[in-house]
């Protein structure tokens, strides 16, 4: 029995313990010849992505420095006079114009986008109000058909039109509209998205960019967020997209006459819309899909970054997380659909052609989500545990400290949240880096369409004024396992730092799996109550 123990022991020693041993041989012995090798090129990849995203901030922060300083207002770059009265002509003077507004199950906000559309200042003869609804749930149905109606008893030309079908989401929608008879009356058409309420003047300062300027296509206005101070979460969204609108949209506009359709809150020519091939559902991004189209015919866009329509960000994370995967999805797989197509193109000139594959696709649409998570999230952290890999110190701190301050240039209110900003940017980046390749690889979700859910006072009435219970937390609902691991690397990688490394990236590290570790257990956003 003695013998029998004795060899037992011998043919059996340790073995539960050894695993580790043994993982760290394994990765002993594949550092060198493999990982070594592979982040030497995700480094140097990351570097150039960074540094193209550098050179695209700083010429666009060039550009708007300079449009500032000479006063560059659409106004006086384009021909814009104010509509005046024709004693003769009377109210023909003024063309006709189309208001659509798509909706699909929009309860707690069809009576604003309504109202405003019907609030509008124009001659009541020529302007018609089209409201597109798609909604499945027939008592918001009910809801939306009345209020047409209360507002067609005062005398409001609308019109409200249904499908038997939700084919194309919003493009088709859009498509159909475009397909009554009374539209081929109209010259212009104004589209509003459900939760967006232009002001009364909305037209009067759009509409004479169309009509004394027989080439531009598209006026745009910028965003205005009536729930921005809501939570954290939709701070750190204004804080994004006024860059994008205050930056992004006003260089395009000024050097190019060209820049993104937003898909709401803007009025477009309607002979250019038709001569562009009209409205697709081949993407997500129908309204970017137009815009380009339109300007390959070309056509020209302006921005007036001083006309401001009100409207909500998602403040659930649930709603901000499909709102991203659309956004995200949808350029690229336009990119792949188009970027041949844009090449061949002889009607605008090489340099417009350039900006719109490099610059406003490759740069922003691709390049500035994968290098935000690959590099920041993913290679960064990596090169913690393999030391033999280093960070150029221009490429880990000064590049990134130069974008960031230059993205958050357009919300100044919100500088001091610029810690929280990042942190969150990063987490989201996983979303738009996942939904980026869905798009190039035209892989399953490439046409998920999910509509922004939209709160409007629906939060404020269920909270009665009451303190709000917390809410029931449904763990399938709550949990997300992909932030919750890329958390759990990046606190491993922290720790190991602290014990080994000598990158003290650990502070970063910490802080950024925190991110992760919030996102991943659903605590960012509004909660709403299910009663």
């Amino acid at each position: 029995m003695g013998s029998l123990s004795s060899s037992a022991t011998v043919v059996f020693p340790g073995a539960g313990s050894d695993i580790s041993d043994q993982m760290g041989l394994i990765w002993q012995q594949t550092k060198a010849p493999l990982i070594v090798p592979v982040l030497k090129v995700l480094v140097f990849l990351c570097l150039a992505m960074s540094l193209m995203l550098f050179v695209e901030r700083v010429y666009m922060g060039i550009v708007i420095v300079l449009v500032k300083m000479f006063a560059r207002k659409p106004e006086k770059k384009y021909k814009w006079e104010p509509m005046k009265d024709d004693v003769e002509l009377g109210n023909s003077a003024y063309p006709m114009v189309l208001v659509q507004i798509p909706m699909y199950n929009e309860k707690e906000v069809y009576q604003l986008s309504i109202g405003a559309a019907c609030g509008l200042s124009w001659p009541s003869d020529r302007i018609i109000i089209q409201v597109l609804d798609d909604s499945t749930d027939q008592t918001t149905k009910d809801l939306v058909e009345l209020e047409c109606q209360r507002w067609a008893s005062k005398g409001i030309n609308i019109k409200y039109e249904i499908r038997d079908n939700r084919n194309g989401y919003k493009a088709g929608a859009l498509k159909e509209g475009m397909k009554h008879s009374y539209v081929k009356q109209c010259d212009y058409v104004a589209i509003f998205d459900a939760d967006f309420q232009p002001e009364p003047d909305f037209l009067w300062r759009t509409i004479p960019f169309l009509v004394h300027n027989p080439d531009i296509a598209l006026v745009q206005a910028r965003w205005k967020f009536v729930n921005s101070d809501e939570c954290l979460m939709t701070r750190m969204q204004e804080m994004s997209l006024d860059y994008h609108f205050t930056v992004e949209q006003e260089v395009g506009s000024s050097t190019y006459a060209f820049f993104g359709f937003n898909g709401t809150a803007g009025v477009w020519r309607i002979s250019a819309l038709n001569e562009a091939g009209g409205w697709k559902d081949r993407t997500t991004v129908e309204d970017m899909d137009l815009a380009v189209r339109a300007s390959l015919k070309g056509w020209k866009f302006v921005y007036v970054g001083d006309l401001k329509v009100k409207n909500e960000l998602p403040s659930t994370f649930k709603a901000y997380r499909y709102q991203q995967h659309r956004w995200s999805c949808g350029p690229a797989n336009l990119f792949k659909k188009m970027a041949g197509e844009i090449l061949r193109n002889r009607k605008v000139s090489l340099w417009k052609k350039l900006y719109v594959i490099y610059s406003f696709f490759f740069v922003r649409k691709i390049v500035a989500h994968i290098v935000t998570f690959v590099f920041y999230c993913i290679v960064m952290p990596t090169t913690v545990l393999v030391p033999e890999v280093e960070v150029p110190k221009w490429g880990a701190v000064y590049i990134p400290s130069v974008i960031t301050l230059l993205n958050a240039v357009g919300t100044p209110r919100s500088l001091h949240l610029l810690v929280f900003w990042i942190l969150f940017e990063n987490v989201m980046s996983l979303h738009r880096t996942k939904a980026t390749f869905i798009g190039l690889l035209e892989a399953g979700r490439v046409n998920e369409w999910i509509v922004t859910e939209k709160l409007g006072d629906a939060f404020k009435t269920k909270l009665g004024g009451k303190s709000m219970k917390k809410p029931r937390i449904r763990i399938g609902e709550r949990l997300h396992l992909l932030e919750l691991g890329v958390g759990a690397y990046l606190f491993f990688c922290g720790c190991y730092d602290v014990a080994f490394g000598k990158n003290h990236y650990f502070i970063y590290l910490f802080l950024q799996s925190i991110a992760f570790f919030i996102a991943g257990v659903g605590y960012i956003g509004t909660f709403v109550p299910n009663s």
